[in-house]
């Protein structure tokens, strides 16, 4: 009988995806199936192996949901299987989680399991709304209590004549729809009614919502705010600290959600950035990029690396393509010999370290007329009679290989890959999520990006994005939205990632100053 897989009860966090463990990711690398909760962020999904299996078996009060049972049985079958399976959890599988009850099956069947704690949400909740659970001045003592408990129990098996009082802070998962009657619970067994609270919804992401009140007026309060789920509840005169200790909220992009419209492979890197600049980001992909229609003249480009004089990397995507096409050919960055190579900018840089080189020019200014610039002042003698191989995007601006030409240079031009439109349902998507509200801010960080956004958003374009803020990466992209009728409000000084959302930072920053 074949040896039974390990199934790995995993904490996912409280929902910011950079609060994820290290093991934890670990183990998403390596899964053969991940089975996932209701709120998990699809950005911790990233980390799967390709290959892997990935299953949505979340609940969620009030929706259908897969029933506890049936996921027990797909943990045992997957497991018996010889699967190495991933149970990822919201928050920590053991606390109000349900993982205690999967681990009791598992063992029950023989099937061997470990556990992977997670960062608890209402440490999380508390940290990012600006509370401190504990304080040496106003409480010494904690109590968690579920306003959600097993439909199995013939009563609550909660003491409020005790919980009420107990310990000075108190955190109530799962309670916001009923909040009246837990608050009057309280009130009735001796919390006072003007006992500080706050309600906490979507702890440590940009959508984070906190409402803060009294024992007393807290369900009116959030009722009147309109929160909803997830949400947690606290109590306790902690809550009084947050006016001094908040931050998350405070960031300079906190509450704008921003369209990220770069490929899907790029994307997450601008997400990031975003999301730590306390904005939501939202992946609408515009581009996706391709391998190059004849890969012939790639190949034969790479073949003869090591005849070339400069090797110019114009962007991550023509260094991804280049590298593979050498790796596929069996050979590693000696086939360079000694031709020297050139980088756009910082990203195409770093990627470039990433595989072992090391860029011999870079530009101050990130462009195409500029990375010339770089190669001719660094080439001793001028580039007269060089070859030079510029490997990019099937579509791209001439500048550069028209600057080294007139220069004297030998230049091949190789199409390295191709940007075409991503999926479409691009465009309704975007559009959907603008009509909600859920969307304020547009970046865009090439013209291909521009193109088929529109596109995608069809003859009401323009329309649809009025009111927008629309944030470029550079004054290239900026002018091919000026010259498609857009209003640039952004075009970032320094061409990266990083620059664009510094821009932002500085855009609202003046919109909010006094």
């Amino acid at each position: 009988m074949a040896r039974p897989g390990t199934v790995y009860l995993v904490g996912g966090g409280p929902g910011d995806p950079e609060l994820t463990t290290v093991r934890a990711r670990e183990l998403l690398q390596v899964a053969d199936l991940v089975m996932y909760d209701a709120l998990i962020h699809r950005d911790q999904l990233r980390h799967c192996r390709p290959g892997a299996e990935v299953r949505y078996v979340g609940k969620r009060a009030g929706r259908v949901a897969e029933r506890q049972a049936s996921i027990n049985a797909q943990l045992v079958e997957a497991a018996a299987a010889g699967k190495r399976v991933v149970r990822l959890k919201g928050g920590d599988p053991y606390l109000f989680g349900r993982g205690s009850e999967e681990a009791q099956h598992l063992r029950q069947h023989g099937i061997p399991f470990e556990v992977v704690p997670g960062v608890p949400s209402p440490l999380a909740a508390t940290a990012y709304a600006g509370i401190s659970l504990t304080h040496r001045d106003l409480a010494s003592s904690i109590a968690y209590l579920t306003a959600t408990e097993s439909p199995d129990k013939s009563a609550s098996s909660h003491d409020w004549a005790k919980l009420a009082t107990a310990t000075q802070t108190l955190v109530i998962f799962m309670g916001v729809r009923k909040l009246e009657e837990l608050t009057d619970k309280l009130i009735a067994n001796g919390r006072a009614a003007d006992c500080p609270a706050a309600v906490i919804q979507s702890a440590s992401l940009p959508a984070q919502r906190t409402v803060v009140g009294t024992v007393g007026d807290i369900a009116q309060r959030a009722r009147d705010a309109g929160v909803g789920m997830p949400a947690l509840t606290v109590v306790g005169e902690v809550v009084r600290l947050r006016s001094e200790l908040r931050w998350y909220d405070e960031r300079p992009l906190f509450g704008h959600g921003v369209a990220v419209t770069r490929a899907s492979a790029q994307a997450p890197a601008l997400s990031a950035a975003l999301r730590r600049a306390g904005a939501q980001p939202v992946e609408f992909p515009a581009i996706a990029i391709e391998p190059a229609a004849d890969r012939g003249p790639l190949e034969r480009c790479v073949c003869e690396a090591g005849d070339y004089d400069w090797i110019v990397f114009t962007s991550v995507n023509g260094v991804a393509a280049f590298m593979d096409e050498l790796a596929t050919q069996g050979a590693d960055i000696r086939r360079l010999g000694s031709a020297r190579v050139a980088a756009i900018g910082p990203a195409t840089r770093d990627a470039l370290l990433q595989r072992g080189l090391r860029a011999d020019a870079m530009p101050d200014e990130y462009r195409g007329e500029a990375v010339a610039e770089a190669i001719l002042a660094t080439t001793e003698g001028g580039v007269s009679g060089l070859r030079v191989l510029i490997p990019r995007a099937a579509v791209a601006r001439d500048a550069l290989p028209a600057a080294l030409t007139d220069a004297g240079a030998r230049v091949d031009v190789v199409e390295a890959y191709r940007t075409v439109e991503a999926d479409e349902t691009t465009g309704d998507r975007l559009a959907g999520a603008i009509a909600a509200g859920e969307v304020d801010v547009i970046t865009f960080t090439s013209p291909s990006t521009v193109h088929n956004t529109l596109k995608s958003l069809g003859k009401q374009a323009i329309s649809t994005l009025r009111g927008i803020t629309i944030a470029c990466i550079g004054p290239i992209t900026a002018d091919t939205a000026s010259d498609a009728g857009l209003p640039v409000h952004i075009s970032a000084d320094d061409y990266t990632a990083t620059g664009l959302v510094e821009a932002l930072e500085r855009h609202f920053a003046q919109e909010t100053a006094p």
